[in-house]
């Protein structure tokens, strides 16, 4: 008896961005598969899970074949943020500063139970409740530790989401122009010159 699950196809995602209208649909599609397959990841290791996650980045398991980039230079380089840990009230504020200065678009996997909910120390006075409590979430990997291939299905269906993401929706929300204007990025204006009296040449009139 055969019991391989039949392939699923992806669903073609519909638009990139606001101005998707102006964009012909090969294009969407090439941007779109795009960002499914060079992620950057931005790895908050913060306790044995990042084993774990290390083991998944190594040649056995090796996630680089499904176009995820390990270790990348800093938060504004990256695209996923992988937090793996436990995560502590001490430590929450710089996930948050560091995932607010990750670009637009970006991801976060809670990768494991300590980064899910709290874990086997949920009831721990110093321990935060959850990684989605400080950001947002978009993948959710179980497990005590949860093995490598764990992670590359968490990745599997991050990708899955992207595939079927319309960015014009996922920011048709946000701020408006005008509220991220502000006075101190706003150009000075422009004022016209004060004339100037004409000089005489010297000589009596």
């Amino acid at each position: 008896m055969d019991v391989t699950p039949a392939p699923v196809d992806l669903p073609e995602p519909q638009r990139l961005g606001v101005l998707s209208r102006l964009a012909p649909e090969p294009m969407k599609v090439v941007l779109n598969w795009g960002r499914r397959y060079s992620l950057w990841v931005f790895n908050f290791g913060l306790a044995c899970c990042a084993i774990e996650f290390i083991a998944a980045s190594m040649a056995r398991h090796d996630f680089i074949r499904l176009g995820v980039i390990p270790f990348a230079p800093g938060p504004r380089q990256a695209d996923l943020m992988i937090v793996s840990g436990t995560v502590t009230d001490k430590m929450a504020p710089a996930v948050k500063r560091l995932y607010e200065q990750m670009p637009e678009p970006k991801y976060v996997i809670s990768f494991g139970a300590c980064s899910n909910c709290g874990g086997p120390y949920w009831d721990s006075y110093s321990v935060t409740k959850g990684v989605d409590q400080i950001i947002p979430v978009d993948v959710y990997v179980p497990g005590c530790p949860p093995r490598p291939e764990a992670l590359l299905q968490g990745i599997l269906k991050l990708q899955e989401k992207i595939a079927r993401e319309s960015l014009g929706e996922r920011y048709a929300n946000g701020p408006s122009v005008a509220q991220l204007t502000s006075g101190l990025v706003t150009p000075p204006t422009p004022t016209s010159p004060t004339p100037q009296p004409a000089q005489g040449t010297g000589g009596a009139p």
